[in-house]
Protein backbone atom coordinates (compact mmCIF):
# COMPACT_ATOMS: atom_id res chain seq x y z
CA UNK A 1 0.00 0.00 0.00
CA UNK A 2 2.92 2.56 0.60
CA UNK A 3 4.27 1.80 -2.35
CA UNK A 4 1.07 2.62 -4.19
CA UNK A 5 0.58 6.14 -2.05
CA UNK A 6 4.31 6.61 -3.32
CA UNK A 7 3.76 6.50 -6.63
CA UNK A 8 0.70 7.93 -6.97
CA UNK A 9 0.66 10.67 -4.61
CA UNK A 10 4.30 11.43 -3.40
CA UNK A 11 6.24 14.23 -5.74
CA UNK A 12 9.54 14.83 -4.09
CA UNK A 13 11.54 17.67 -5.50
CA UNK A 14 14.87 16.84 -7.32
CA UNK A 15 17.14 18.24 -4.92
CA UNK A 16 15.32 15.85 -2.04
CA UNK A 17 15.26 13.07 -4.31
CA UNK A 18 19.18 13.22 -5.17
CA UNK A 19 19.90 14.00 -1.36
CA UNK A 20 17.56 10.62 -0.33
CA UNK A 21 19.76 8.59 -3.48
CA UNK A 22 22.95 9.66 -2.09
CA UNK A 23 22.09 8.86 1.46
CA UNK A 24 22.06 12.29 2.69
CA UNK A 25 19.96 13.28 5.53
CA UNK A 26 16.43 15.42 4.80
CA UNK A 27 14.90 17.49 7.32
CA UNK A 28 11.15 18.15 6.83
CA UNK A 29 9.54 21.54 7.26
CA UNK A 30 5.87 22.23 7.29
CA UNK A 31 3.56 24.64 5.01
CA UNK A 32 1.05 26.23 7.40
CA UNK A 33 3.67 28.46 9.02
CA UNK A 34 3.68 29.59 5.28
CA UNK A 35 0.18 30.21 4.76
CA UNK A 36 -1.11 30.75 8.34
CA UNK A 37 1.60 31.54 10.64
CA UNK A 38 2.92 34.66 9.29
CA UNK A 39 2.38 37.42 6.92
CA UNK A 40 3.92 38.05 3.31
CA UNK A 41 6.71 38.36 2.64
CA UNK A 42 8.08 37.58 6.11
CA UNK A 43 6.60 33.83 5.61
CA UNK A 44 8.34 33.39 2.16
CA UNK A 45 11.71 35.07 3.62
CA UNK A 46 11.69 32.91 6.37
CA UNK A 47 10.95 29.99 5.00
CA UNK A 48 13.99 30.57 2.20
CA UNK A 49 15.97 31.30 5.80
CA UNK A 50 15.28 28.24 7.13
CA UNK A 51 15.88 26.03 4.37
CA UNK A 52 19.27 27.72 3.82
CA UNK A 53 20.90 27.17 7.12
CA UNK A 54 19.44 23.47 6.77
CA UNK A 55 21.79 23.42 3.88
CA UNK A 56 24.84 25.01 4.75
CA UNK A 57 24.55 22.04 8.10
CA UNK A 58 25.24 19.53 5.55
CA UNK A 59 21.09 18.37 5.06
CA UNK A 60 18.61 18.82 2.73
CA UNK A 61 15.41 20.51 3.87
CA UNK A 62 11.98 19.39 2.01
CA UNK A 63 9.40 22.20 2.62
CA UNK A 64 5.62 19.94 2.55
CA UNK A 65 2.88 21.31 1.00
CA UNK A 66 -0.16 20.09 -1.62
CA UNK A 67 0.09 21.34 -4.79
CA UNK A 68 -2.13 20.38 -7.74
CA UNK A 69 -3.12 16.80 -6.45
CA UNK A 70 0.34 15.93 -5.40
CA UNK A 71 2.10 15.51 -1.93
CA UNK A 72 5.34 17.80 -3.12
CA UNK A 73 8.03 16.78 -0.53
CA UNK A 74 10.64 19.98 -1.64
CA UNK A 75 9.08 23.32 -2.89
CA UNK A 76 10.07 24.74 -5.81
CA UNK A 77 10.77 29.18 -5.52
CA UNK A 78 7.96 29.69 -7.31
CA UNK A 79 5.83 27.24 -5.21
CA UNK A 80 6.75 28.41 -2.14
CA UNK A 81 5.73 31.88 -3.14
CA UNK A 82 2.86 30.64 -4.56
CA UNK A 83 1.64 29.34 -1.19
CA UNK A 84 3.01 32.35 0.86
CA UNK A 85 1.11 34.83 -1.42
CA UNK A 86 -2.28 32.98 -1.86
CA UNK A 87 -4.45 33.38 1.28
CA UNK A 88 -6.63 30.65 -0.07
CA UNK A 89 -4.63 27.63 0.74
CA UNK A 90 -6.26 24.98 3.15
CA UNK A 91 -4.78 24.51 6.69
CA UNK A 92 -4.87 20.66 6.02
CA UNK A 93 -4.66 17.92 9.22
CA UNK A 94 -4.51 14.29 8.81
CA UNK A 95 -8.58 14.56 8.30
CA UNK A 96 -8.05 16.96 5.42
CA UNK A 97 -5.81 15.02 3.23
CA UNK A 98 -7.84 13.10 1.20
CA UNK A 99 -10.14 15.79 0.25
CA UNK A 100 -7.80 18.60 -0.69
CA UNK A 101 -5.50 15.94 -2.70
CA UNK A 102 -8.93 14.79 -4.21
CA UNK A 103 -10.02 18.58 -5.14
CA UNK A 104 -6.43 19.52 -6.51
CA UNK A 105 -6.20 22.54 -3.96
CA UNK A 106 -3.34 24.27 -2.55
CA UNK A 107 -2.98 22.91 1.28
CA UNK A 108 -0.60 23.83 4.05
CA UNK A 109 0.01 20.77 6.26
CA UNK A 110 -0.19 21.46 9.88
CA UNK A 111 2.51 19.15 12.13
CA UNK A 112 0.22 16.47 12.09
CA UNK A 113 -0.09 16.17 8.45
CA UNK A 114 3.76 16.93 7.56
CA UNK A 115 4.40 13.99 10.11
CA UNK A 116 2.00 11.70 7.63
CA UNK A 117 3.98 13.11 4.84
CA UNK A 118 7.30 12.79 6.01
CA UNK A 119 6.91 9.24 7.25
CA UNK A 120 5.64 8.76 3.56
CA UNK A 121 8.34 9.82 2.09
CA UNK A 122 10.96 8.24 4.61
CA UNK A 123 12.14 11.43 6.60
CA UNK A 124 12.58 11.37 10.35
CA UNK A 125 13.36 14.34 11.40
CA UNK A 126 10.82 17.55 10.97
CA UNK A 127 11.06 20.71 12.22
CA UNK A 128 8.36 23.12 13.03
CA UNK A 129 7.58 26.14 15.11
CA UNK A 130 5.87 24.87 18.14
CA UNK A 131 3.23 21.33 18.20
CA UNK A 132 -0.21 22.27 19.05
CA UNK A 133 -1.66 20.65 22.20
CA UNK A 134 -4.75 20.84 24.35
CA UNK A 135 -6.58 24.10 24.41
CA UNK A 136 -7.28 25.88 26.98
CA UNK A 137 -10.98 25.37 28.01
CA UNK A 138 -10.74 22.08 26.70
CA UNK A 139 -12.53 20.50 29.33
CA UNK A 140 -15.66 22.02 28.03
CA UNK A 141 -14.84 22.33 24.24
CA UNK A 142 -12.97 19.28 23.76
CA UNK A 143 -10.50 21.32 21.36
CA UNK A 144 -6.98 19.28 21.44
CA UNK A 145 -4.99 19.03 18.17
CA UNK A 146 -4.94 16.23 15.97
CA UNK A 147 -0.97 16.84 16.38
CA UNK A 148 -1.16 14.69 19.61
CA UNK A 149 -2.47 11.87 18.22
CA UNK A 150 0.09 11.86 15.21
CA UNK A 151 2.83 12.37 17.58
CA UNK A 152 1.20 8.76 19.09
CA UNK A 153 1.17 7.07 16.18
CA UNK A 154 3.85 8.52 13.47
CA UNK A 155 7.39 7.49 14.00
CA UNK A 156 9.07 11.21 13.71
CA UNK A 157 11.06 13.26 15.51
CA UNK A 158 9.57 16.47 15.70
CA UNK A 159 11.89 19.52 16.54
CA UNK A 160 9.98 22.28 18.14
CA UNK A 161 9.86 25.67 20.48
CA UNK A 162 8.13 23.29 22.52
CA UNK A 163 3.98 23.95 22.29
CA UNK A 164 2.41 26.95 21.75
CA UNK A 165 2.00 29.26 24.46
CA UNK A 166 -1.58 30.00 23.75
CA UNK A 167 -2.00 26.32 25.19
CA UNK A 168 -2.95 24.41 28.39
CA UNK A 169 0.76 23.13 28.63
CA UNK A 170 0.19 21.24 31.72
CA UNK A 171 -2.18 19.37 30.23
CA UNK A 172 -0.37 18.93 26.69
CA UNK A 173 2.70 17.13 28.48
CA UNK A 174 -0.24 14.87 30.19
CA UNK A 175 -1.74 13.85 27.05
CA UNK A 176 1.73 13.16 25.31
CA UNK A 177 2.72 10.78 28.46
CA UNK A 178 -0.76 9.04 28.41
CA UNK A 179 0.11 7.87 24.85
CA UNK A 180 4.07 7.33 25.23
CA UNK A 181 5.76 9.96 23.52
CA UNK A 182 8.91 10.84 25.09
CA UNK A 183 9.10 14.57 25.51
CA UNK A 184 13.43 15.34 25.35
CA UNK A 185 14.72 18.91 26.14
CA UNK A 186 17.57 20.47 24.61
CA UNK A 187 19.28 22.80 26.07
CA UNK A 188 17.85 23.38 29.15
CA UNK A 189 15.23 20.94 31.76
CA UNK A 190 12.50 22.52 31.31
CA UNK A 191 9.88 22.10 27.83
CA UNK A 192 9.86 25.72 26.70
CA UNK A 193 6.60 27.39 26.20
CA UNK A 194 6.83 28.89 22.40
CA UNK A 195 7.53 32.85 22.80
CA UNK A 196 9.03 31.85 26.34
CA UNK A 197 12.61 29.53 27.47
CA UNK A 198 10.34 28.09 30.47
CA UNK A 199 6.62 26.86 30.49
CA UNK A 200 7.57 25.78 34.31
CA UNK A 201 6.84 22.03 33.39
CA UNK A 202 10.16 20.01 32.96
CA UNK A 203 10.48 17.44 30.42
CA UNK A 204 11.15 13.81 30.59
CA UNK A 205 14.51 13.96 29.74
CA UNK A 206 17.33 16.32 28.82
CA UNK A 207 19.50 15.22 25.95
CA UNK A 208 21.94 17.92 24.31
CA UNK A 209 24.44 16.15 22.64
CA UNK A 210 22.80 15.30 18.77
CA UNK A 211 24.54 11.96 19.00
CA UNK A 212 23.38 11.27 22.62
CA UNK A 213 19.32 12.20 20.86
CA UNK A 214 20.29 9.81 17.67
CA UNK A 215 20.86 6.70 19.76
CA UNK A 216 17.77 7.61 22.12
CA UNK A 217 15.14 8.07 18.79
CA UNK A 218 16.91 4.92 17.43
CA UNK A 219 16.84 2.78 20.44
CA UNK A 220 13.16 3.57 20.77
CA UNK A 221 12.01 2.56 17.21
CA UNK A 222 14.88 -0.35 17.26
CA UNK A 223 12.32 -1.64 20.07
CA UNK A 224 9.08 -1.50 18.11
CA UNK A 225 8.10 1.19 20.15
CA UNK A 226 6.10 3.25 16.99
CA UNK A 227 5.30 6.94 17.50
CA UNK A 228 7.06 10.02 17.50
CA UNK A 229 9.61 11.86 19.32
CA UNK A 230 9.40 15.53 20.63
CA UNK A 231 12.91 17.73 20.51
CA UNK A 232 11.81 20.97 22.08
CA UNK A 233 14.78 23.68 22.13
CA UNK A 234 14.17 26.90 23.87
CA UNK A 235 13.92 30.61 21.55
CA UNK A 236 17.39 32.01 21.77
CA UNK A 237 17.44 34.31 24.78
CA UNK A 238 18.10 37.80 23.19
CA UNK A 239 14.25 37.04 21.06
CA UNK A 240 12.25 35.64 23.98
CA UNK A 241 9.50 37.45 25.41
CA UNK A 242 8.96 37.97 29.31
CA UNK A 243 6.67 35.54 30.23
CA UNK A 244 4.28 37.65 32.35
CA UNK A 245 3.93 39.93 29.53
CA UNK A 246 2.73 37.30 27.18
CA UNK A 247 0.64 35.68 29.16
CA UNK A 248 -1.12 38.83 29.91
CA UNK A 249 -1.82 38.96 26.09
CA UNK A 250 -2.84 35.69 25.10
CA UNK A 251 -5.61 35.93 27.64
CA UNK A 252 -7.09 38.81 26.36
CA UNK A 253 -6.52 37.59 22.77
CA UNK A 254 -8.75 34.07 23.90
CA UNK A 255 -11.20 36.51 25.34
CA UNK A 256 -11.50 38.35 22.11
CA UNK A 257 -11.80 34.92 20.50
CA UNK A 258 -14.54 33.39 23.01
CA UNK A 259 -16.51 36.69 22.29
CA UNK A 260 -16.53 36.36 18.63
CA UNK A 261 -16.96 32.44 18.93
CA UNK A 262 -13.84 32.29 17.26
CA UNK A 263 -13.04 28.00 17.43
CA UNK A 264 -11.57 24.85 15.52
CA UNK A 265 -9.21 25.18 12.69
CA UNK A 266 -9.62 29.12 12.79
CA UNK A 267 -8.53 29.97 16.42
CA UNK A 268 -4.96 28.99 16.37
CA UNK A 269 -4.36 31.66 13.08
CA UNK A 270 -5.91 34.03 15.06
CA UNK A 271 -4.75 33.73 17.90
CA UNK A 272 -1.03 34.55 16.14
CA UNK A 273 -2.49 37.55 14.47
CA UNK A 274 -3.86 39.11 17.83
CA UNK A 275 -1.10 38.17 19.36
CA UNK A 276 1.52 40.01 16.46
CA UNK A 277 -1.12 43.28 16.61
CA UNK A 278 -1.00 43.64 20.70
CA UNK A 279 3.08 42.98 20.90
CA UNK A 280 3.80 45.31 17.77
CA UNK A 281 5.25 42.74 15.95
CA UNK A 282 7.65 41.41 18.22
CA UNK A 283 5.91 37.79 18.71
CA UNK A 284 6.53 37.60 14.94
CA UNK A 285 10.62 38.52 15.61
CA UNK A 286 10.38 35.37 18.00
CA UNK A 287 8.65 33.64 15.88
CA UNK A 288 11.14 33.52 12.99
CA UNK A 289 13.91 33.30 15.81
CA UNK A 290 12.63 30.05 16.97
CA UNK A 291 11.70 28.66 13.91
CA UNK A 292 15.65 29.03 12.90
CA UNK A 293 17.14 27.54 15.86
CA UNK A 294 14.96 25.01 15.40
CA UNK A 295 16.38 24.31 12.03
CA UNK A 296 19.91 23.96 13.32
CA UNK A 297 19.11 21.45 16.08
CA UNK A 298 17.12 19.36 13.33
CA UNK A 299 19.53 19.36 10.98
CA UNK A 300 22.38 18.34 13.41
CA UNK A 301 19.75 15.50 14.61
CA UNK A 302 19.35 14.34 10.85
CA UNK A 303 22.67 14.15 10.20
CA UNK A 304 23.89 12.39 13.84
CA UNK A 305 20.84 9.70 12.61
CA UNK A 306 22.11 9.03 9.36
CA UNK A 307 25.16 8.06 10.92
CA UNK A 308 23.99 6.25 13.77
Amino acid sequence: MISAIDSCFLAPSAPVAAAQAAGRPVVALESTIIAHGMPYPQNVRTAREVEAIIRELGAEPATIALVDGRIRIGLSDEELERLGRSGQAHKVSRRDLPAVLASGELGATTVAATMICAALAGIEVFVTGGIGGVHRGAAQTFDISADLQELAKTSVVVVCAGAKSILDIGLTLEYLETHGVPVLACEQDNFPAFYTRDSGFRADLRIDDAAQQARFVRTKWSLGLAGGVVLATPVPEAAAMPREEIDTIIAQALAEAAQQGMGGKALTPFLLDRIQALTGGRSLATNIALVKHNAEVGARLALALAAA
